[in-house]
């Protein structure tokens, strides 16, 4: 049997999306997913000039959490992101939230995740800014990760930081500190940052509150996590961007999974391979059983809600900073901002693999044209 995470969901999410109420934008992932590069999506048919072979190419359904589908448009993200990073050392920090805010998170997937950005953006901009630091504008991106390696809830926000800052008077400085940014005062600011903004919402009642839980339990609940230490990690400084940007690109797209990972897909149980957490650091990975139905569980948590960003860029990296970037670039020995042509299908396949086979006939080694497109079969469940 297929292992696959397009086979599970065409065995196992009519029978599970049959006990849970589910949105419409998960029906129609569901959907995309179950019938990915399959005739139901269409595709188009190539053929030899020469008569020899004729192939068909099912289409993919883009979804952002298809693990098979998304490797050329996390490359396209990475040729964009390595054409604006700045040439020079970068940080990586980690801002996690404490898994007591999980249930809150699972009803305001949507709202605490904006909240969450903007309590990180705010630390990083008010220390970049702050003389003993870096004393101005500073370039980052912020990349929202949510499961941990067991594809439980993990909220958490990875932070790639270039190591300078351009002052108001245009000028590239070197932070002050061999440090770069004290751990301590990173943590303490973002705990209280993060937990006003969600204080604040609860307060308008823009947040909708898991059942059997009301506001005095959620404000006893902040008030508690307010005296506990948060789990932030400034990891070691990189020489350049392009490792941590590569590193935030495999979470952006492709699910919490990836096909190579599964072992089992059967009607009984999903068997899957993951790595161990750090501080369990035998070099055997672990692998995990689960229902079907608590595999989907866990997979669909994942799922960002139709037009929720997981990477945003503020500062010099910000896109309405282009003048400001260049000029940083410039002091660093760069060039201006190029946006990079976009790379395609043909161009991706020969970059990453040497084998031309999938676009040559194997008789004469003339490319395969494109003959015709087939239609799509059927369409997503039109739900109310």
């Amino acid at each position: 049997m297929e292992c696959t995470v397009r086979a599970i969901f065409q065995q196992h999410f009519e029978s599970y999306a049959r006990s849970h109420r589910l949105p419409v934008y998960v029906h129609r992932a569901a959907y995309w997913l179950s019938h990915c590069r399959t005739a139901a999506l269409g595709g188009h048919v190539r053929r030899c000039p020469e008569g020899h072979v004729e192939q068909i190419w099912y289409n993919s359904c883009h979804q952002r959490i298809c693990p098979q589908c998304q490797a050329l448009e996390i490359e396209r993200w990475l040729e964009r992101q390595r054409a604006r990073l700045l040439c020079c050392a970068h940080h990586h920090l980690i801002f996690t939230i404490p898994h007591e805010l999980n249930a809150l998170w699972c009803y305001n997937r949507a709202a605490l995740a904006q909240l969450l950005f903007g309590a990180v953006r705010a630390v990083l901009t008010e220390l970049l800014v702050d003389p003993r630091y870096a004393g101005g504008r500073g370039a980052f991106l912020l990349g929202l990760h949510t499961w941990s390696r067991t594809l439980t809830l993990h909220p958490h926000i990875h932070a790639l930081v270039a190591d300078g800052a351009l002052t108001e008077a245009g000028v590239w400085v070197a932070p002050r500190r061999s440090h770069f940014l004290p751990a301590r005062v990173v943590m303490l600011l973002f705990r209280g940052k993060f937990l006003d903004r969600v204080r604040a919402a609860l307060a308008r009642g823009r947040l909708r509150l898991p059942p059997d839980t009301s506001r005095e339990r959620v404000r006893s609940l902040l008030n508690r996590l307010g005296r506990k230490k948060w789990n932030v990690r400034l990891m070691e400084r990189y020489a350049h961007g392009e490792g941590v940007a590569a590193y935030l690109a495999r979470y952006l797209r492709g699910g919490p999974l990836k096909n190579p990972q599964l072992l089992e897909v059967s009607a009984e149980r999903i068997r899957f391979r993951c790595k161990r957490e750090a501080e369990h650091a035998p070099a055997a990975p672990l692998e995990l059983k689960l229902a079907p139905q608590a595999f989907l569980e866990r997979y669909l948590a994942h799922l960002p809600a139709p037009g929720q960003q997981r990477l945003r860029a503020y500062g010099l990296y910000a896109h309405t900073q282009r003048a400001r970037l260049d000029r940083a670039r410039a002091q660093l020995g760069q060039a201006p901002v190029r946006e990079p042509d976009p790379i395609g299908c043909e161009e991706f396949l020969a970059r990453f693999t040497r084998d031309e086979s999938a676009s040559r006939c194997p008789r004469c080694g003339r490319a395969l044209q494109v003959l015709a497109l087939a239609p799509h079969a059927t369409g997503p469940p039109q739900l109310q």
